[in-house]
């Protein structure tokens, strides 16, 4: 799963980047990437995403993102992150997690491939800067549990 989720992922480098799209080539922000990726390696999304602001988990809030992410993906430590895995970000210490993101090479030499506000979706470095705010890592459901749902 790891490496279609990749390769996928890399399907939709320079979608523009479009507030909750999630459609290669047209539009996507992070989670419609992620989205996209689930559709096309898992089947239909497993549940409706509501809408929401582009600064919806900027202070206070719930872990809206982590707690959709558990319900759906096997959470991993985040040294145990492989390429294909994903990644959720906090953007400020205390909010919650609000970006995504998927590991495109190994953890340590870190690039991953995400929905860049106001650009596109991009594979790029994973900085100091993005790495101080990685909190969590999933990979993909088992073919046979995904379709559970």
């Amino acid at each position: 799963m790891r490496a279609r989720a990749l390769e996928v992922a890399r399907a939709w480098v320079g979608t523009p980047y479009r507030h909750q799209a999630s459609v290669r080539g047209h539009g996507a922000d992070c989670l419609g990437l992620l989205r996209g990726i689930w559709r096309e390696i898992v089947g239909a999304e497993p549940e409706a995403i509501p809408a929401y602001q582009a600064d919806w988990a900027e202070v206070g809030g719930e872990e809206a993102l982590w707690a959709a992410a558990r319900r759906w993906l096997v959470e991993i430590p985040v040294a145990r992150a492989r390429p294909g895995d994903v990644l959720l970000f906090r953007m400020q210490p205390h909010a919650p997690a609000k970006h995504c993101a998927v590991l495109g090479n190994d953890i340590n030499e870190g690039r991953m491939i995400h929905a860049y506000w106001g650009r596109a979706v991009v594979e790029s470095w994973m900085g100091r800067w993005w790495r101080s705010r990685l909190v969590a890592a999933f990979t993909w459901p088992a073919p046979a549990v995904a379709k559970d749902f």
